[in-house]
This record gives C-alpha cells, structure tokens and sequence, in this order.
C-alpha cells in the first residue's frame, strides 16, 4: 500500500492526476489537497510515501517552501516529491529539495507513468531497507521469559507479536506459539521502540508490519490485527519513528 497526497489548487488536475495514479495499477491510497496550508494542517499529512506537488499554489505558502518545511523535519517520514509546474523555468527549484521530478502542464501521460515508476521503485526500496536493517539490529536482542520451569532467551525477531489473554502472554514466533505467565503493560515497557501495544489486548513487533488502516494492520505473516482508535495516533507516531 503506497500513500499518496495530491497538492494542487486545480481541481481539475488534482483529479486528472488521482486518475493517473489509478491506471497504474498499484494498490495505494490517495488525499488531495487545495492548499499547502491544508496540507500542513491535517495531522496525517506527514505519513505519505509519495507527494504530487504543485510548485504555484494559491495561499501565503508556495509548493516549493512546502517541499523546504517538510524536507527540514528530520523526525518525520520524507515523502518522495515530485513537482507539478506549468513552467518550465521551475524546473530547477526541484533539485534544491531533493525532489524524484517535474512533470510538466499538460501533463504527458506516458511520463508520467515512467516518473510514477521510479517513484514506487525508490519507496519500495527505501522501505525494505529500512526493514532489513531493523531486524538485523533485533537479531541481537533478545526477550527472557519463563517457561516449562526455566528461563528462555527468545530473539525479538523471531517474534511477530504478543497477545495477552487473562494473565497469560501468548508469544506468535516464527517456530509457533509459546505461553507464560507475564502483563502486557510490563513488556510494553520493556519492548518499547521495536514494538508498539496498538490494541488492549495486542503487541506488534514493529519491523514486521506490512500495512495497516485506521482499524487494523497486517503483518508480514499475513495475520489482521485490530487498531483501537484510541492507539492509533500513537502507533503511527512509533511507527514512522521505527522506520526513520
């Protein structure tokens, strides 16, 4: 699932471009935006794989400043920017924010589908690399727990998430499930920043999450597990903090 915004005040191209990205085929999730300022606004603005950006936007805020305060937020997810401009001469603002391109008004349609490839190929990439250097780092760590009368050393990467059931942990590992006595509330604590408690009842290993939405994410393995709307806000945070 790639997440896209659009920032255009043209209606009609915020549109023509939402079309475009349709056509290629590739399972994503797409906001527009009028403004830079609405952009800036909404909360789940800096969650976005890939930006379509307008360099000429109506408001105090051009796309190119946009493009600046985002790149000067080190802490956040950097999307990958490419400009949308009616004018050539802008075509060299891109390179000063690392943007992937321009796409030129009226837009060409096979252009555009190149650009669009080099985009989800770049996010893609960055994306498993991040992964693969994550649980890399978790091969080193290990969680110690009690179980048939002796202490086992479990590998954090071995496990893709903890659910509690009365007083009792139940560990899903690659090797199958293993059960002990243990609160969820203690291994939050003791896990944080590789997983994240996303419901009551669930704890994630983070480097295995493949997607999620704003009621479950799904994980490497395939399994669902439900978001409680009360952990959302925090699991995105903790995510995007994960694989920065």
């Amino acid at each position: 699932m790639i997440k896209i915004a659009i920032c255009d005040d043209e209606k009609n191209i915020r549109s023509y471009l939402t079309a475009l990205v349709r056509e290629q085929n590739t399972e994503c999730e797409i906001t527009e935006y009028d403004s830079a300022e609405k952009y800036i606004s909404d909360g789940a603005a800096y969650d976005y794989d890939l930006l379509f950006l307008d360099i000429e936007l109506n408001g105090s805020v051009s796309g190119v400043e946009l493009a600046k305060q985002i790149r000067s937020m080190e802490q956040i997810r950097q999307p990958v920017i490419i400009f949308v401009t009616g004018y050539e001469k802008y075509v060299y603002d891109a390179f000063d924010v690392d943007a992937l391109h321009y796409l030129v008004k009226p837009i060409n349609e096979r252009k555009f589908a190149e650009v669009f490839r080099r985009a989800q190929d770049k996010i893609l990439s960055e994306t498993e690399q991040k992964k693969d250097s994550f649980k890399k780092s978790l091969k080193k760590k290990s969680l110690v727990i009690q179980h048939a009368g002796a202490n086992k050393a479990i590998p954090l990467d071995s496990i893709y998430y903890l659910e509690s059931q009365s007083h009792k942990i139940v560990l899903y590992t690659k090797d199958g499930e293993l059960i002990y006595y243990a609160r969820i509330k203690d291994l939050e604590e003791e896990l944080r920043g590789n997983f994240c408690r996303v419901h009551k009842g669930y704890l994630v290993n983070l480097a295995y999450v493949d997607e999620y939405s704003k009621t479950e994410l799904i994980l490497a393995n395939g399994t669902k597990i439900p978001i409680s709307k009360y952990k959302y806000e925090d699991f995105v945070k903790s995510y995007l903090r994960f694989i920065q």
